[in-house]
């Protein structure tokens, strides 16, 4: 190479600066445009020049000298700047692996110029880009920041120049500028002997939430370089933590307020990051303070939840201890860590297991929003999807649906009926997620049975918006309804039975307080009205405060006539689902008030009109389920498909309209749906056909003026079924003839004739219906049949068949067998009882005295234990059904005042020692029977007490049983008082108090207790 014509200047120190070929010299003494023109030309020679080129590297060794002068490192041009700072780079490129500079002062000084110019990478469209770019790049390639590791002071060169880089990246960067910032950063952290505490905060910072928000870029390149160089830094991340979580020294960075956001951080770039630091987690997941375990639970619960993170496998002990913080005693943390398990559930449902023994004791916590939140955990991993959530989790869901407090129950409640309708009516995941959820119906419809208002209102919300979804066209609705009911357990279809019945007595509350309206007003009227509104708000939400709202509406509906003719529409038989619809939107606008949005009178309004208003059934709907109805009884329905047998939904779906006849008879009233309970009766199902006549029974008045064809075809079926059809079929038709035909007189002699002339007690078999139609005949017709009744009475049912054993039974020695083993005769016998109290509750008075020889002929059975004629020919077995049907029968003759008043002392106590009976059947069917009868006000006062001689009952369930029934009775007594102001003047025949002298009067007359002197027995009766 030709050396320089230009005269080599003399530095201060005496060497001679070399420029290259037509570079002037630089100085203070020329203008910058001057300097930036000449250090171009130099930036050039540097940049062609190689670390081979010895004489050159020679040659301008001052020159590199010069350029790091104050001069230049101070210059306040910037672009003079970037020049020199580009030849400095070079020159540490050239002259590698010595720099030419060996003060560290200087080095140092220089480093920090450098680190300043790359500030200018920032702004892409400068002009100068690509200089700054070719900075970065030399620096990166070479290496050169690395000479810094024998100052002793270069942490604070690689902090600016980390901190310099984390601010100026940016998105319009490309790919190349982020590889070389990370291959210069890199190259410090793995050469170096450890990162220091405020180098790794200047890389930790650009993670924290605050910082990542407002540049992204920074973050990427933060997480790149973590995951590159975890090896070297992670020892220096374990430092920092266990500094700051385990010695709690948090004046070692400022960065210690966001341990956990970084952790969570570093957890998501690698794992690895945390190896050391994860077992000081656990440590603090046992700390004394409540407020740190549950940040550490916070942050645990997100590094174990997320989507793709195994630590829970990887880090059992850790997992364990974090399982255990579902039991701490601070409930924030319980609450955290339940809510946690949902988001496990839906990413980790190989953890569902070890969740499982947790959630249970927390859907058992004593704070009542851990267990809502139970709840809302196992519902929402559920919805998302079925198989998330096992059996037993769906088990503590079912627990809730019971839990004391409202709340809960209600979150359960619902939450079980979303998936019911997702898994189940939409069927969203196929026959065996519909299967495993199939238990819900029931479940749901059971919880009727509780005596809060607020747990019926939400079964008969779900029932209409869930399980059979209102707003359903009405075939869909039908067949969803038919089904259902075919596949409901027995409790359940009671419960929906119970259901439709409120809701038809509070429709009938609501016609008569609309009739009471249209009449004058007086003062007996107004009393009326009050009483008929306190019936209505106790059928609502919070019945205090119900009061004054229906109090209220009551005015409104006063004052306005339109609102009165919406609500009689709602409330009429022939009201169809489409109308009751728009009249419950029509009374909710009217009254609306735009300026209250939360109206609590509009809403206790709205819920009294979702009761009564008929949403399922219609016309349209009964006529829809008869078509669905006959389709089974052709075989062309969806039966099978729906998991029913053909037989089982024409039996459930007659059940269902045997229901629906009682509270929307009006709606049954066609020749088609007549047409198709014909074709009922007709079938060989007794059940079946039973449920049809009562149908009929129910809903056919208007038959013999409106159909004669049916009438004409219904008489003669009617007839046949009341000689020779079941006993149960028998009752029904006897009941419908009397019901429905204004000839019933007729109809009901040309049974009755027949019938008790051939009577026969040597086929007692044949003798069952003929006697249940006879004795019904004379219940409902007195006055017509109660004279030639006598007769038979006398001749037939007490000297022929009951003082009569034409058969002798097994003696097997049992106390009791089931329906199908019980001879005919007794079957005839038990029958004959029946009809001799039937045919006295028709007569209702005792001119003839047939009930006093009634009475002792009853007596006498119960003295002789049910073997009336004492020749020992029947089985014990027999004789326990015989003593249950004469208990049974005086304490039917009991419920009618005039036969009350003639049974003795003697026949009572008989009576109540049936509870006591050797047999359990006849105690426990006595005391169904009994409760039935006192629960409906139907006995006198002094039928309570019987229940007082259980307490001497062994068996358990029978004494709880028995005290069950006494409470009932008594709240339902002191309640009708209360409902009644009437009741006051028979407060002796109410008031539960009263029982006390009869319950001693039984006490007293057991048989049991003998001597009043005999302390055991004594202290039998006091027990």
């Amino acid at each position: 190479m030709d050396f320089p014509a230009t005269q080599p200047k003399p530095t201060a120190d005496g060497k001679i600066i070399y420029y290259p070929p037509g570079v002037k010299e630089i100085t203070d003494k020329i203008t910058n445009d001057e300097v930036v023109k000449r250090l171009k030309m130099v930036v050039k020679t540097f940049m062609d020049m190689d670390q081979d080129s010895e004489d050159e590297k020679q040659q301008y060794l001052p020159l590199a000298l010069h350029l790091a002068s104050e001069f230049f490192l101070r210059n306040p041009n910037k672009d003079v700047r970037l020049l020199v700072a580009c030849c400095l780079a070079d020159i540490f490129r050239i002259y590698a692996p010595e720099a030419p500079y060996t003060s560290h002062d200087k080095l140092k000084d220089i480093f920090l110029f450098i680190t300043r110019q790359l500030k200018g990478l920032e702004d892409t469209k400068s002009p100068q880009f690509n200089r700054y770019f070719y900075l970065l790049e030399n620096l990166a390639w070479v290496k050169s920041y690395n000479i810094c590791f024998e100052l002793e002071d270069c942490n604070e060169i690689f902090i600016q120049l980390f901190r310099t880089l984390f601010s100026v990246i940016n998105n319009s960067h490309n790919q190349k500028v982020q590889m070389h910032m990370l291959d210069l950063m890199s190259s410090i952290i793995m050469e170096g002997d450890g990162v220091t505490q405020e180098l790794l905060d200047s890389i930790l910072i650009n993670l924290i939430p605050a910082h990542k928000n407002l540049n992204k870029q920074a973050f990427d390149l933060a997480k790149v370089l973590l995951k590159r160089t975890v090896q070297t830094i992670e020892p220096c991340i374990a430092n920092f933590f266990n500094q700051v979580l385990v010695l709690g020294k948090s004046s070692v960075s400022d960065l210690s307020e966001h341990v956990f956001d970084l952790i969570q951080e570093l957890f998501a770039i690698d794992p690895h990051l945390l190896l050391s630091v994860m077992p000081q987690l656990e440590f603090k997941l046992k700390s004394n303070d409540g407020e740190e375990r549950l940040a550490v639970v916070r942050l645990l619960a997100k590094l174990f939840g997320s989507k793709d993170s195994d630590l829970a496998t990887q880090n059992r002990p850790l997992w364990q201890c974090f399982l255990g913080r579902f039991n701490d005693i601070h409930v924030p943390v319980r609450l955290e860590s339940v809510k946690f398990a949902s988001h496990c559930l839906m990413n980790h449902p190989d953890l569902a297991k070890d969740l499982t023994e947790y959630l249970k004791v927390r859907s058992h916590d004593p704070e009542e929003a851990i267990r809502h939140d139970v709840i809302v955990t196992i519902i929402t991993a559920g919805k998302r999807d079925l198989s998330l959530v096992n059996d037993q989790l769906l088990g503590f869901v079912r627990e809730r649906t019971l839990d004391k407090r409202w709340r809960v129950r209600k979150e359960a409640m619902m939450g079980l009926a979303q998936l019911y309708k997702k898994y189940c009516l939409h069927a969203e995941a196929g026959k065996d997620a519909a299967e495993k959820v199939s238990w819900i119906k029931d479940k749901l419809l059971h919880i009727y049975y509780q005596n809060s208002i607020d747990d019926k209102l939400l079964v008969e919300k779900i029932f209409a918006q869930y399980l059979v979804p209102h707003n359903l066209e009405t075939e869909e609705r039908m067949k969803c309804l038919y089904y259902l009911y075919a596949s409901l357990d027995p409790n359940a279809v009671k419960a929906l039975n119970e259901m439709w019945k409120c809701q038809n007595m509070l429709r009938s509350h609501v016609r008569e307080l609309l009739d009471l309206h249209k009449q004058p007003t007086s003062e007996a009227n107004s009393a009326a009205m009050f009483g008929k509104l306190m019936t209505i708000a106790k059928n609502l939400p919070d019945p205090g405060k119900a009061q004054d709202f229906v109090k209220k509406f009551n005015q409104v509906l006063g004052d306005d006539e339109k609102l009165r003719s919406q609500l009689e529409l709602l409330i009429s038989p022939t009201c169809s689902c489409k109308q009751a619809d728009i009249c419950v939107r029509e009374i909710a606008r009217k009254l609306a008030n735009p300026k209250q949005p939360t109206n609590p009178f509009l809403e206790m309004v709205k819920f009294l009109l979702e009761r009564i208003a008929p949403v399922h059934i219609d016309s349209e709907a009964i006529s829809a389920l008869v078509k669905l109805m006959n389709k089974s009884i052709e075989g062309t329905a969806d039966d099978e498909e729906e998991g029913v047998s053909p037989d089982t939904a024409i039996r459930a779906g007659l059940e269902l309209l045997k229901v629906l006849s009682f509270t929307h008879p009006t709606s049954f009233h066609s020749a088609e749906t007549y047409e198709s309970l014909l074709q009922c009766l007709r079938m060989e199902d007794d059940k079946v056909a039973e449920a049809a006549i009562q149908i009929f029974r129910n809903t056919g008045h208007k038959i013999e003026t409106d159909l004669p064809q049916i009438r004409s075809t219904l008489i003669p079926i009617l007839h046949q079924k009341a000689k020779r059809g079941t006993p149960h079929q028998a009752k029904q038709a006897v009941h419908c003839i009397h019901a429905i035909f204004s000839n019933k007189e007729v109809q009901l002699a040309q049974i009755f004739e027949p019938l008790s002339r051939s009577l026969n007690a040597d086929v007692p078999e044949q003798l069952i219906t003929p006697l249940v139609s006879l004795g019904h005949i004379s219940m409902l017709a007195p006055d017509q049949f109660a004279s030639p009744m006598k007769s038979v009475v006398a001749n037939f049912i007490v000297k022929d068949l009951l003082m009569n054993d034409r058969s002798t039974g097994e003696k097997n020695g049992k106390l009791w067998s089931p329906d199908e083993e019980v001879s005919p005769e007794v079957l005839a016998k038990v029958q004959a009882i029946k009809l001799l109290v039937r045919w006295l509750l028709g007569m209702k008075n005792n001119q003839s005295k047939s009930a006093n020889s009634t009475l002792r002929l009853l007596s006498a059975m119960l003295v002789s234990e049910g073997d009336l004629t004492e020749q020992k020919r029947i089985s014990k077995s027999d004789m326990s059904r015989l003593r249950l049907a004469a208990g049974s029968a005086i304490m039917k003759l009991a419920q009618e005042p005039c036969y009350h008043e003639i049974i003795t002392p003697e026949q009572f106590q008989l009576c109540a020692l049936v509870i006591n009976d050797e047999c359990y059947q006849v105690r426990q069917i006595f005391a169904q029977k009994l409760h039935k009868a006192l629960v409906k006000l139907l006995l006198p006062l002094e039928y309570m007490a019987i229940f007082a001689l259980c307490a001497k009952d062994p068996v358990k369930e029978r004494r709880a049983h028995a005290r069950q029934c006494l409470l009932k009775n008594i709240s339902i007594r002191r309640e009708y008082i209360k409902q009644n102001p009437m009741a006051n003047e028979k407060l002796l025949s109410l008031l539960p108090e009263y029982v006390v002298p009869y319950m001693i009067h039984l006490l007293a007359h057991d048989p049991d207790f003998t001597k009043p002197q005999d302390v055991d027995q004594l202290r039998d009766v006091k027990e």
